[in-house]
């Protein structure tokens, strides 16, 4: 990838998106960058399928800057294998690049020029859309083009960097924090976007450490942590099995005694003439059982995914 502030991909290459798709986007294969002061990544293996975004998560230096530095061949690994669309990252780096939106975590602009004038600045360099495909990427994001860059506000500044990833509609986004600074009207609108993108059979890479955000999007979520992925999972079986925490209350106490043995039920307390129960993964069985009993009081209270995602950090990276 040509250098540049914005972090935009070569974008010649546009019209081109009828590539082969025979291979993934993304391929990881027992990758280790590890820094000389400490941090890094290590034995990294990971694939990312077409149509589906990529959920990166975990807390400021787990690896993942790391790891998108090297799939965008910014660093080069010390052992392992980084290959996108089937094509080595560094041999092919050029081929790569004219598929890739990046956004950098760290977003670097030069404070002179317009949003209008960065657009164009690359769009000379290395090709870019028509000025009517930049003036409906502003207005998705409500994006002055005129104003100096260095007089827009951190929100504004990042919104330059999501047009600037997203107005060509490449193959792979990759994505390093892409809501930073940004409102939350404006983070839906990013949201949205992303899953037309995958919609269309595109990949997002999304990079956070925003456990919300990862929730919301992704399809499929890896966790990193000191440098090592400790899981992939699939939002939805997170989900499935979360612990909810259900209070129960019926007109005859006694009748509770039908609970005990309810697949994934078990008894935390005992409440008034009431039960609190802890529910592992389908709440079914549960009202089976409630079906027959006079009941009184139900709530469920579901965990936060922020909760159940932060229960893989317990104990030693594997």
């Amino acid at each position: 990838m040509t250098a540049s502030p914005l972090g935009v991909a070569d974008t010649s290459w546009v019209g081109e998106t009828t590539a082969s798709r025979a291979e993934p986007p993304i391929t990881l294969e027992g990758v280790t960058k590890v820094y000389r002061g400490g941090g890094g990544v290590r034995e990294l293996t990971v694939e990312v399928g077409w149509g589906e975004v990529f959920g990166f998560l975990g807390p400021n230096g787990a690896g993942k800057t790391t790891t998108i530095r090297l799939l965008l061949d910014l660093i080069r690994p010390q052992s392992g294998r980084v290959r996108l669309f089937g094509l080595d990252a560094r041999r092919d780096a050029v081929a790569i690049h004219r598929r890739i939106g990046y956004l950098p975590g760290e977003l670097a602009l030069y404070d002179r020029l317009s949003a209008r004038e960065t657009f164009a600045h690359f769009a000379r360099l290395r090709g870019g859309p028509d000025e009517a495909t930049v003036e409906h990427w502003a207005g998705e994001f409500d994006l002055d083009l005129d104003r100096p860059v260095r007089t827009l506000s951190r929100g504004n500044r990042q919104k330059v960097g999501l047009v600037g990833a997203l107005m060509n509609e490449p193959d792979l986004l990759v994505l390093d924090e892409p809501t930073v600074g940004l409102d939350p009207l404006v983070q839906r609108t990013v949201h949205d976007r992303l899953r037309e993108a995958v919609a269309s059979g595109r990949t997002v890479f999304l990079s956070s450490h925003v456990l919300s955000e990862v929730a919301e999007v992704a399809d499929r979520v890896g966790l990193i942590k000191d440098g090592r992925l400790i899981a992939i999972e699939r939002v939805a079986e997170i989900r499935a099995r979360a612990v909810h925490v259900v209070e129960v209350r019926v007109g005859e106490p006694e009748g509770l005694a039908v609970l005990e043995g309810v697949e994934g039920v078990s008894v935390r307390e005992r409440v008034g003439d009431g039960l609190r129960l802890e529910v592992v993964g389908s709440l079914n069985p549960l009202v089976a059982a409630l079906a027959g009993l006079d009941v009184v009081d139900l709530s469920v209270h579901e965990p936060s995914l922020e909760d159940v995602f932060l229960s893989y950090y317990d104990g030693p990276a594997r």
